[in-house]
């Protein structure tokens, strides 16, 4: 293939940074805290983690699958106590969000829902002062999943390092880097303002489930 002619995306992602990865000699695509990807080509899908979470899901007969990078919002004890309507589950609505909107594009694209794997990484504690937002991702991730039953054939989550994941949709690969030698600042930075953008914003988007 290529590197100057990259595989046409599905309609949704147009937003999504595509390059052609020289060191893997594939397409790329690499996601940011709030976005997700899925292909039905022959891409890499890659993020790097702290304290969020990413699903890799695909489906193992068709090959169609993709990832998330997500982290669940916060908001004041006051307004959770005061029962705002506009945040009250905010967190909880958020993730169902975020795995959803993975799962049925997926589901559009031709993937059967009997057929999904499901691999999950990150919930880091990078930094110690991000309290355990982690942590509170990986409950979240782990609760969805026995849920929905889906079915789980690998994880990696928690720890103290942030991970760098590359995900091959096609054949399921995972290829897992926990990052022990990097300053973790531009890490922290971005998911400091991603947590600030989605604090106590409510999800307008119902999610209806194929």
């Amino acid at each position: 293939m290529s590197e100057l002619i990259l595989p046409v995306p599905i309609a949704e992602f147009d937003n999504i940074n595509r390059y052609w990865d020289k060191q893997n000699l594939i397409s790329a695509a690499k996601i940011l805290p709030g976005e997700y990807y899925v292909t039905t080509e022959d891409e890499l899908v890659t993020t790097v983690l702290g304290s969020c979470i990413s699903a890799c899901i695909r489906d193992t007969m068709m090959g169609i699958g993709g990832m998330n990078h997500f982290m669940l919002p916060e908001t004041s004890k006051h307004k959770l106590n005061e029962g705002v309507e506009s945040v009250v589950g905010n967190a909880t609505r958020y993730g169902n969000y975020a795995m959803e909107h993975l799962i049925n594009m997926i589901l559009a694209n031709g993937g059967k829902r009997k057929n999904l794997e499901v691999k999950l990484f990150g919930g880091g504690k990078i930094i110690p002062t991000l309290g355990d937002i982690g942590q509170k991702n990986i409950n979240f991730v782990l609760e969805y999943i026995d849920t929905e039953a889906l079915r789980l054939v690998s994880q990696d989550l928690g720890d103290i390092y942030p991970r760098k994941v590359n995900y091959y949709p096609k054949t399921g690969k995972v290829r897992m880097k926990k990052i022990k030698d990097l300053h973790n600042e531009t890490i922290a930075r971005r998911e400091k303002e991603y947590r600030i953008d989605i604090k106590d914003v409510p999800v307008v988007s119902d999610i209806e489930l194929f």
